[in-house]
């Protein structure tokens, strides 16, 4: 069983200008502070800017969404919309909106956490990579301990959740916002049993690797899997 989402590591060309924007912008802090990367702090997930000097390098035009409560989004789009063409949509009973940050990640607001007593971000539901294969990549994902919630009608893709958070997969496509699925995504997946996950997509893991802070999985299209 997948518990949480621990990390989400975008590639950073200039750190500086992206620290910048997330600490100025969407009032991240600072958690850790390193020569190729920094580590903001997004609710209990670590939103990590990494330069590309090694491999993983964190994702590239990455669409991944923040949480912040519904009280708290109308100021949110008040503040943003002042220095950014922001694009809004609707989910039911729940609006998001989209901005680009200054590496073109698509980045999402959305109203969750109802109750949740605070008006910042409180963390990431969602994270969107790209695919090569949908139908592989899903395979992969729900033997990872992802639930199929539903596919899309007019554009390639399938959302699966972990409960806490969500998976998108999308091939190579534009879609809302204009936002793309991320290549070469890094995530860290907090998990119960993480040998016994690790043995159900041994054979559809392009590489295992243990590490000191848990065991890398490679997925069919690239993607880093650190289970933790």
């Amino acid at each position: 069983m997948l518990t949480d989402l621990r990390w989400l590591a975008l590639e950073a060309k200039y750190l500086d200008r992206a620290q910048s924007f997330y600490e100025s912008f969407l009032d991240l802090d600072v958690r850790r502070d390193r020569e190729a990367e920094v580590v903001l702090a997004a609710g209990e997930t670590d939103l990590i800017l990494r330069r590309p000097t090694a491999v993983p390098r964190g994702g590239v035009h990455t669409h991944y969404a923040f949480s912040t409560p519904p009280a708290a989004y109308d100021g949110w789009w008040d503040r943003l919309s002042e220095s950014f063409d922001l694009v809004e949509h609707q989910f039911g009973d729940a609006k998001s909106l989209y901005l680009y940050d200054v590496d073109g990640n698509c980045v999402e607001i959305g109203q969750r956490d109802e109750g949740t007593a605070t008006d910042g971000i409180t963390g990431i539901f969602e994270v969107v990579v790209e695919v090569a294969d949908l139908q592989r990549a899903e395979e992969f994902y729900r033997d990872l301990g992802m639930e199929l919630m539903g596919r899309g009608d007019d554009r390639k893709r399938v959302r699966l959740t972990a409960g806490p958070f969500d998976f998108e997969l999308w091939e190579p496509q534009l879609g809302l916002a204009d936002g793309r699925g991320g290549v070469h995504v890094d995530v860290g997946l907090g998990v119960e049993d993480r040998d016994a996950v690790v043995e159900s997509v041994r054979e559809q893991a392009r590489s295992v690797t243990e590490l000191g802070e848990g065991i890398r999985l490679e997925d069919p299209d690239g993607h880093r899997v650190t289970l933790v």
